[in-house]
């Protein structure tokens, strides 16, 4: 297996460490806080890995890349929801921090996989 497979593999579980991460938090949440922004930011984080996943089946670099600039819309969409759960005081300190370091570690390599597919034929 080559190279890009192992940075699509990591990508990927980067995505569902947080998207899991994200699971826990909201979980804790009251009726209306999970029914509303938890519902969003759940969906945001699931879609991250669901459509890095859903690119790599497609069978072409153009797919590819349009699912991974997806997944990337959802990383920026979760963002948005973990903004306002903050906000909203929804989530501690310790959370924020947590989630920050997952995503700072999640979003460049996001972007150097996109740089990557279909710049060679090892895919």
């Amino acid at each position: 297996m080559g190279s890009k497979y192992f940075q699509e593999l990591r990508v990927y579980k980067l995505a569902e460490k947080l998207a899991d991460e994200i699971w826990k938090i909201v979980n804790d949440w009251d009726i209306f806080a999970k029914n509303t922004i938890g519902t969003q930011i759940v969906r945001s984080a699931d879609s991250i890995g669901a459509n890095i996943a859903e690119g790599v089946g497609r069978g072409s670099f153009q797919d590819n890349k349009r699912f991974i600039k997806i997944a990337r819309g959802s990383l920026n969409e979760t963002q948005h929801w973990l903004r306002r759960a903050y906000t909203r005081k929804l989530l501690t300190i310790e959370q924020v921090d947590k989630l920050k370091l997952m995503i700072n570690d999640l979003a460049p390599q996001l972007n150097s996989y996109l740089k990557s597919v279909g710049n060679n034929v090892e895919q």
